[in-house]
């Protein structure tokens, strides 16, 4: 248990320093509030800050907070696992995209994100890289109707999917009609700016493409599946034009 505390303790440090870094004077009530903790730890954490030599200063009196010095950098970056993958995964489709602009450092944080990884995790990134696929544009009449899926769907989805694990969905079709299923999620794919999940449909005993931001709700079952050949899913996906 103390372990843990102090995982988190050490994960909160890291994000308070950002956080003053980025918006300046902050008032303790506010810290602990953001971070579901009191004020006292709070304050506990920003006097062994101070104790590691960051250039945290306080404003006394009615109205007061704290403040790092801008001066100062972020020297480095604690990403979890999942965020690591999340930041990985985006230069991948990044570089993909065959964007022309803003490319020209990605391979090196890729490389440094890559190394970061254990052997095991490493191969389990590569494994999901591989199913993240990338096709045209979406059409204008498409772009013009898409909207963000809800956050807690994209939460939800982005968990299963990592995790291979069946997902319990609300389905709106472009007819309005509603539907409950569930769904396995092997694959995701982007025409830009839509994407798609790419999935085996219990309800229909089949492979299917759903619009994530046609999915209404999503809930994760707890079941998990076998990935399927990408091949399995050729019937759902023709027309698409993929891009190796």
């Amino acid at each position: 248990m103390a372990r843990s505390n102090s995982k988190d303790r050490l994960r909160r440090m890291d994000m308070l320093a950002v956080q003053l870094k980025q918006d300046g004077l902050c008032t303790v009530s506010d810290l602990a509030r953001q971070h579901d903790v009191s004020e006292r730890t709070i304050a506990r954490d920003l006097l062994l800050m101070r104790e590691q030599g960051l250039p945290i200063d306080s404003d006394r009196g009615r109205g007061g907070g704290v403040r790092l010095d801008r001066n100062w950098g972020v020297g480095r970056l604690n990403l979890s696992y999942a965020e690591a993958v999340d930041l990985l995964i985006s230069i991948e489709v990044s570089e993909q995209m065959r964007s022309p602009m803003f490319l020209a450092s990605l391979g090196s944080v890729r490389r440094q994100l890559v190394a970061s990884f254990s052997p095991d995790k490493r191969n389990k990134v590569t494994r999901m890289k591989s199913r993240i696929l990338i096709g045209d544009t979406a059409s204008t009449y498409v772009q013009s109707g898409v909207a963000a899926p809800p956050k807690p769907v994209v939460q939800a989805l982005h968990q299963a999917f990592m995790d291979q694990e069946m997902l319990a969905i609300g389905y709106r079709r472009e007819d309005g009609v509603t539907s409950e299923r569930q769904i396995e999620p092997h694959y995701l794919l982007l025409k830009y700016p839509v994407w798609y999940v790419v999935a085996f449909d219990h309800l229909r005993e089949a492979t299917r493409v759903f619009r994530c931001d046609r999915i209404l709700s999503a809930r994760r079952t707890g079941t998990q599946f076998r990935l399927l050949p990408r091949d399995a899913f050729a019937s759902s996906l023709d027309g698409n034009d993929l891009l190796v």
